[in-house]
């Protein structure tokens, strides 16, 4: 499933209307819909904010799939960043709880910009 649809799916489950979720995460009901259409996807804070609202972990909205198996987007990814690098990044997360590694994407995403 693809972020969108898992927002949508969170959103069904606790009986939110896409106005009560818009709402009570402080953004658009049309960026919402963007979302769950997958027309656009969220940035970090944002879905910090919705996983907040829905009381769920930030991966549950992030995960496209349930199998352990890598799939080719991580392969590439692997690939491009070489195996060593991917492998440091994975252990040194394993040390911060998925808000704290949401956060530190986020401000390296704004060092970037700098």
């Amino acid at each position: 499933m693809s972020v969108g649809d898992n927002i949508k799916k969170y959103r069904q489950l606790k009986e939110f209307t896409i106005e009560d979720l818009a709402m009570k995460s402080r953004i658009g009901v049309q960026t919402l819909e963007s979302y769950e259409s997958n027309s656009r996807e969220p940035e970090l804070d944002t879905l910090l904010k919705i996983s907040t609202v829905l009381d769920i972990p930030a991966s549950e909205l992030v995960e496209y799939q349930t199998d352990h198996t890598i799939d080719e987007e991580l392969q590439n990814l692997i690939g491009e960043v070489g195996v060593k690098r991917a492998k440091l990044l994975l252990r040194k997360s394993l040390d911060f709880s998925e808000e704290e590694v949401l956060k530190a994407m986020n401000l390296l995403y704004e060092l970037k910009e700098k």
